[in-house]
């Protein structure tokens, strides 16, 4: 037992020798932990990444990046005697300005003394510089550099979108932690959609520093530091010079243009006018005061975006879609004639008529849709939403409605924009509502301006360039969408970009409804969009209004392997075949053949020079000139 007991004696002898020298060692031999001991803070740092750029399709930068400088504060680190002459000094305010930065409403959950937020925003980069060298003597504040967007260019705002700071609900919502205060989030456009691939990684970086704040070395050699990673750049799938020239043909003008390539899907133009140059919405000082004033414009509404989210009629174009279902229903026969001598008699009596305008009689098909015959189309209705029976319209109705949803209207075709509206298509069930007070229900004569494409139908200009596309492809279409593709291979297409979609039209009856189109800008009612050398196919409109009828085209060309499919819409503008249809076709031949005709010179100019609204008298106008 005693021998035992020596042992362990022994044991912790040695144990405790070694111990003292190793003390010995780290406190009097080797100096490292003792200097590393005088080094009190360790101090992280965020490395902010370069949001992705944005590119057109022929690789012209649409969006890029400027640094701007910001000063954070955490409060509770901010020593109570602290040179505010000094400080003030560096950052060229005055002390009132300060105290006022510094002070916040405590009771406000937006702050907090022992969060950062920011002290002083977008300071000039010698200031930066300047203080970011006697920063060791102002505890708390921290210099955070950021970027901005800048525009290049003033068009394409509402697709290209504007940045926001994140809000309360946003960083509290936010689990990865990706965010902080004082961060930027796409709040519109591409920019809101793509966030993710725009936004790239945070880095950061850990550093020492001595008891007055002043660096010392990274910590442990950068062995935790992490580099910040850019955003990915982006390839939209907007044409600029088309885009530019579309709105320059808008300038003046309430609508839009939506232009597509029929076997893609990408938009080549997405405008919609009055707009604004993006560069006020860039994040600069005078940012709060122009979103305010574009916000407040309830006349010209530029912030609304008219081509994804206003619903119109659609007008006479409608018959080009309602022909192929007739059609494919057989109640229509390609070669059908129906008689019309400018009115349609609803009843036997005639006491309730329609009207029509003079022209040929419509032998076929083509020749209806070449003169836009209003009483072909009263009559086909008619008899499509009796063709189940006279007492019993609804079947008929949700007949074509079915039909129709598959040529993506009444719902969003789902493209790569936060704000498509779904238009809107009526079923039974609406105008049994409507009509609920009429005893015997509703009947096919009671919606047959629907067969005109008036009545209750509204689309949007996007969803009227989609149909165009279907026609120009003879069946099918590709969900449309605004990017190309991806500067980094681990972001791809979403698969409903790539993959088409069919509609129940067999590709027969497709032909009589192209030759028809073809006919309206030679020989019918659009004969100002003919373009020399260019098949155009196209279908004029006239939306009914209760102020002035809105102007309506829709077209694609060429007529073999089509390149571009397009919609025009141009409110308060009159007959779709004098101003919505010549704007249209100038459009298609810019984006074929690069520039215009000397014979069609004269129509651009016109074109260019007319004024639907006269801006001049708005705040609007004043914010677009700066």
């Amino acid at each position: 037992m005693a021998d035992k007991s020596k042992v362990i004696l022994f044991v912790f002898g040695i144990c405790a020798l070694i111990l003292t020298f190793k003390t010995a060692q780290l406190q009097i031999i080797n100096s490292t932990y003792k200097e590393q001991a005088r080094k009190t803070t360790l101090d992280k740092t965020i490395k902010y990444p370069a949001r992705g750029l944005i590119y057109d399709r022929n690789g012209k930068l649409l969006v890029s990046n400027n640094a701007i400088y910001d000063i954070d504060v955490i409060y509770n680190n901010v020593p109570k005697k602290i040179d505010t002459v000094e400080i003030c000094s560096l950052l060229g305010i005055d002390k009132k300005t300060f105290i006022k930065q510094i002070n916040k409403d405590w009771k406000n959950i937006q702050y907090h003394k022992s969060i950062p937020f920011t002290f002083l925003t977008r300071i000039k980069p010698e200031q930066f510089s300047v203080f970011q060298e006697h920063l060791h003597k102002f505890p708390g504040f921290y210099p955070i550099e950021r970027n901005i967007r800048t525009y290049p260019h003033e068009n394409i705002a509402h697709v290209l979108g504007f940045l926001g700071e994140v809000d309360k609900s946003e960083l509290n919502s936010d689990e990865n932690n990706t965010y902080a205060r004082g961060d930027y989030i796409g709040r519109s456009g591409l920019e809101r959609t793509y966030e993710g691939e725009l936004k790239g990684q945070k880095g950061v970086g850990y550093v020492l520093k001595d008891n007055l704040g002043r660096y010392v070395e990274s910590f442990e050699d950068g062995r935790l530091d992490s580099s910040a990673i850019s955003g990915s750049d982006i390839i939209s799938t907007i044409d600029l010079d088309l885009q530019k020239y579309g709105e320059a043909l808008m300038q003046n003008k309430m609508g839009s243009i939506v232009a597509l390539e029929p076997s893609t899907g990408e938009i080549l133009t997405m405008l919609s006018s009055p707009s604004y140059n993006p560069n006020l919405l860039n994040l600069d000082r005078n940012r709060g005061v122009s979103y305010d004033s574009l916000s407040q414009d309830t006349l010209y509404r530029p912030l609304f975006d008219r081509s994804v989210m206003a619903k119109y009629p659609p007008g006479s174009i409608f018959k080009t879609i309602f022909s192929l279902i007739a059609m494919q229903k057989n109640l229509l026969h390609p070669k059908r004639t129906i008689y019309c001598d400018g009115r349609y008699e609803v009843d036997s009596k005639g006491l309730y008529v329609q009207k029509c305008h003079q022209h040929p009689t419509p032998y076929n098909v083509s020749i209806a849709l070449q003169h836009s015959c209003n009483t072909y189309y009263y009559q086909l209705l008619r008899e499509f939403i009796d063709s189940h029976g006279y007492t019993t319209p609804g079947v008929g109705l949700d007949t074509l409605v079915s039909y129709l949803n598959e040529f993506g209207l009444g719902q969003e075709l789902g493209i790569d924009y936060h704000t498509e509206d779904s238009g809107f298509l009526p079923s039974s069930s609406f105008y049994d509502n409507l009509y609920s007070h009429i005893r015997n229900g509703w009947r096919s004569t009671y919606i047959l301006s629907l067969g005109i494409g008036q009545g209750e139908l509204e689309f949007t200009t996007i969803q009227m360039a989609n149909l165009a596309a279907i026609i120009a492809n003879k069946g099918y279409y590709y969900t449309p969408h605004l990017v190309k593709s991806f500067a980094k291979e681990e972001f791809q297409l979403k698969e409903e970009f790539v993959i088409p979609k069919r509609v129940r039209i067999d590709a027969e009856h497709f032909d009589p409804v192209i030759d028809g189109m073809s006919k309206v800008t030679t020989l019918g009612t659009g004969k100002l969009a003919y373009i020399p050398g260019i098949e155009l196919c196209g279908k004029t409109g006239t939306s009914e209004n209760r102020g002035r009828d809105h102007s309506v085209f829709f077209a694609f060309a060429p007529k073999e392997n089509p390149k571009i499919a397009l919609a025009v819409y141009v409110e308060n503008a009159g007959f779709g075949g004098d101003i919505a249809a010549p704007i249209a076709s100038l459009m298609i031949e810019k984006y074929l053949n690069g520039s215009i005709t000397k014979k069609r010179e004269y129509l651009e100019d016109r074109m260019l020079n007319l004024k639907l609204i006269n801006p001049e008298q708005d705040l609007l106008s004043q914010l677009i000139r700066q």
